[in-house]
């Protein structure tokens, strides 16, 4: 039984750990249903979802900080008298301004994720430049020695890139031994997300890395109408090029079209996972049956992007490279490509937000001492 004009720890951390659980047992239901049943629900920023996890820190810092408080409350004052010192503490106001206040985070963080349900039509003013990006799809590109590994890193670097771009207009070039046009340039980045679905190992059956094929069916496909800035973009490991990709940046540069490289991969190397129906059954491993390692080329890259007067960018796991090459886009002439529609995601995230700025609102309203109201407050002669 705690001791009169102290918090109940004991009833406090029961009433916030059950609320916990409840909590993350409704969100976890919810994400995993419309995982499954609602396949026109998605979260546009699904790397902020991470920050939830500061939740449980929350709760932790607050049961550890009423706890602090009681022990200083002991310590200078004996218990009758505590009371006294500190009248109308509350167990259960301190509790429900907490609860309000956690969970309108947790909503705030859901809202700025991003969802999304269901599709409009938007009509935008495309005015920007035309990329064209040249894709290595090869094995190599398996390798984990980025997480989860090569293709899914630029993959990921790509789904970037779509969603900056604005209005610029995008192509995409896969290539392996050989290269063939994926998707032409559009200003439809609908269209690209579901092309950027398809992208993996396997749609070039030749193996090797055809840079400059690459370069050069990329260079064909900007039209007659294409825009004053022109760039490609190159996302391989560099290994084993099979031509002349440092000749293709120049004749690409002699047509006025930038090449920009982006290196996946690290110089140290991984082998290359081979996998059967989805499970990985050991590595691919060379006519004398030694493990292959497969390393990152960043020389072959640089010069390519130093013959097309571009820039070379090595990724990480934490920086893909696209920002560095947004910059270099931006600061190309813009043309006006017209106007367009396509289906956009339809924003949902004002919701959440109103959720969230609700609870936050009752939560500030709501104080930590109990109101302790006598008559004789209210008496004339007590003004």
């Amino acid at each position: 039984m705690s001791t009169p004009g102290t918090y109940r720890i004991g009833a406090i951390a029961a009433v916030v750990l059950a609320t916990e659980a409840i909590a993350w047992g409704v969100g976890l239901a919810f994400w995993f249903s419309a995982a499954h049943y609602l396949p026109q629900f998605r979260v546009q920023r699904p790397d902020v979802l991470w920050a939830l996890l500061a939740g449980p820190v929350l709760v932790a810092l607050f049961l550890g900080a009423l706890a602090l408080k009681n022990r200083s409350l002991h310590r200078f004052s004996a218990a009758p008298m505590i009371g006294r010192m500190v009248p109308g503490i509350s167990s259960w106001r301190s509790t429900a301004k907490f609860l309000f206040l956690r969970h309108g985070f947790s909503f705030a963080l859901f809202a700025l994720a991003g969802p999304q349900m269901g599709t409009r039509l938007e009509e935008v003013t495309a005015q920007g430049v035309d990329v064209m990006v040249a894709l290595d799809v090869s094995n190599s590109m398996l390798a984990e020695d980025i997480k989860p590994d090569r293709m899914e890193a630029a993959k990921r670097a790509l789904s970037q890139l779509v969603d900056r771009l604005g209005g610029d207009r995008l192509g995409i070039v896969v290539f392996a031994g050989e290269a063939y046009m994926q998707m032409p340039i559009t200003a439809d980045r609908s269209a690209a997300k579901i092309f950027l679905s398809t992208l993996g190992p396997g749609l070039v059956r030749a193996q090797g890395t055809a840079i400059g094929a690459a370069i050069d069916q990329a260079r064909r496909s900007f039209g007659p109408d294409a825009a004053k800035g022109k760039a490609i973009i190159v996302i391989s490991d560099g290994e084993s090029f099979d031509d002349d990709a440092v000749g293709a940046a120049a004749r690409a540069a002699e047509d006025g079209i930038v090449v920009h490289a982006i290196g996946m991969g690290t110089p140290q190397g991984a082998p290359i996972p081979v996998r059967v129906g989805g499970r990985m059954v050991g590595f691919k491993k060379d006519k004398d049956g030694q493990t292959v390692i497969t390393k990152l080329d960043p020389a072959i890259l640089a010069r390519v992007a130093d013959a097309g007067h571009g820039e070379y960018i090595q990724a990480t796991p934490s920086d893909p490279g696209v920002s560095a090459v947004i910059t270099k886009l931006r600061g190309m002439d813009q043309s006006n490509l017209g106007t367009f529609t396509f289906a956009g995601h339809e924003d949902r995230y004002q919701y959440f937000l109103a959720v969230a700025c609700a609870l936050v609102l009752f939560g500030l309203l709501i104080g930590e001492r109990g109101l302790r109201l006598t008559w004789n407050s209210f008496l004339p002669w007590n003004a």
